[in-house]
Order: structure tokens, then sequence, then C-alpha cells
């Protein structure tokens, strides 16, 4: 076996929320500082209030990059054409144009290496 797809992502029963995939490999999210919180909130507020109509902001939401790697940035800019509903579980990656890592010490490695090297590959610029 290869690992899991993004299928398995959405398929596999009793993952715990804000389950990624990276390389075909589950990775599970920690619980989130307060800083972290504070930290999102704000950038949701100040992104939302400034945002242009084409274009809305999501917050923890998978973002296909491709078969194998499915993440999860705390902070989505996505062409509002690519919002299809309340149910919506993910993004495709072309349709995202910025994704927002909050680095904490616990996700430091992934957030700085991995996951830019990851939405670069997939045309998303990161911040």
């Amino acid at each position: 076996m290869d690992g899991y797809t993004v299928d398995d992502l959405f398929t596999l029963p009793d993952l715990p929320r804000h389950t990624e995939l990276i390389d075909g490999s589950l990775v599970f999210a920690s619980p989130q500082t307060n800083f972290h919180c504070t930290a999102v909130d704000l950038l949701m507020s100040g992104l939302r209030t400034s945002r242009p109509a084409e274009f809305k902001i999501s917050r923890d939401m998978t973002v296909i990059l491709d078969r194998r790697n499915g993440s999860e940035p705390d902070v989505s800019v996505i062409r509002a054409a690519a919002v299809t509903g309340r149910d919506q579980m993910s993004f495709q990656g072309r349709d995202v144009l910025l994704a927002i890592e909050v680095v904490t010490r616990a996700s430091a490695s992934r957030d700085r290496t991995t996951k830019p090297w990851k939405y670069a590959a997939a045309g998303i610029d990161e911040l």
C-alpha cells in the first residue's frame, strides 16, 4: 500500500477532527493554544472585512493538494466560485489563493518547511 489518499481522509470512520494527510500519512492536530486561536481570529476578522467580493475566507478547511496530500491551513483565501455550499468539506488547491499557517511549537517543522513546499507545488501562496 502507498499510504492513505484524500479519499480515505473523507471516508475513514472515527478520524479525529482536523486530521490532515501529508505524503499519505495521517497527521492529527495538536490541542490549540490561546495564542493560536487569537491569531487565527484576528486574521479571519481582518481578511473578511477587507476582501474583494470574488474571494472568500475559510478557516480549518481541507485543501486537496494532490492524491496523497490534504492539508488544513489555519486560514485560506479562496475563489468565491469554489464555495459550493454549507456541506462542503474541502477545496481544490487550484481554488486557493493564499494558505496561512499560524506556527506553534507543536507544528513548527510542518508549518515552516513541509506545508509551504507543498502549497507552492500546488500553486498556492503561503504566509
